[in-house]
């Protein structure tokens, strides 16, 4: 799967883009990884009002606030994961600028700040840590940032990257989308593109991420290997090739 998606990105770069198709291509993942990675949170906004909202900045009649602020918010983020993208490194301050962008308007005392209680998450029995413990473990894992990337191939560690910081869950709300730009990030920065996790996945997604609670990542890492494919093979449609 690996060889394939490196295939793929190969013949997309034979294939360079025009300033005005780079923005466009950029608006359509900006519109299905704001609405997929919202809907596997629970958010009811369907692609068209995702689109309606971010392009026509009209509200949806009968949503809530607090669906259109993650709309507006998650845009906001995925902004600033392509500026972070012509950097080489992911800071911790990388993560937190993501998380604030996504959640500000949501809860601005909690945004960008780790949380300071404990969560428990229905249908999850896997124990997160106390957030007495969040700081220390977000610091070790930001300093095995660069020792995983130097091992790993990219496609593996932007899974890693995604699993582990989940598997923390160090701010009170936001870990799912913030694991997804986080993930995005890695990849764009080693020349592969945005990935998209389709809703109709959502069963399968969360049962892979569950099995690394126990030290099982490997289903969760050939999961996201098959979504990166894919979402190759979709960019390269959208390039005619």
């Amino acid at each position: 799967m690996l060889n394939a998606i490196d295939q793929l990105v190969a013949t997309i770069a034979s294939r360079p883009l025009a300033k005005q198709e780079l923005a466009q291509v950029k608006e359509y993942f900006r519109i299905g990884l704001t609405y997929t990675s919202n809907a596997l949170e629970g958010n009811s906004l369907t692609e068209t009002e995702t689109k309606v909202i971010l392009e026509d900045g009209l509200t949806i009649g009968g949503k809530s606030m607090r669906e259109h602020l993650e709309v507006l918010g998650h845009s906001k983020a995925f902004d600033a994961m392509y500026k972070l993208a012509s950097n080489t490194s992911i800071t911790e301050q990388d993560i937190l600028t993501l998380h604030a962008l996504f959640y500000s308007a949501i809860d601005q005392d909690n945004a960008g700040r780790y949380r300071k209680t404990r969560i428990i998450i229905s249908g999850v029995d896997h124990a997160f840590p106390v957030p007495e413990a969040v700081p220390d473990l977000m610091r070790t894992f930001v300093d095995q940032i660069p020792v995983e990337r130097s091992r790993m191939h990219p496609v593996t560690f932007a899974a890693w990257l995604h699993e582990r910081f989940v598997n923390i869950h160090p701010f009170i709300d936001g870990n799912g989308r913030t694991a997804r730009l986080l993930m995005n990030l890695a990849l764009l920065q080693q020349g592969y593109v945005v990935t998209i996790i389709p809703v109709l996945m959502r069963a399968h997604y969360l049962a892979a991420l569950r099995k690394t609670n126990n030290g099982d990542a490997a289903p969760f890492y050939n999961f996201i290997s098959e979504m990166v494919y894919e979402s190759h093979k979709e960019y390269k449609r959208l390039l005619g090739l």
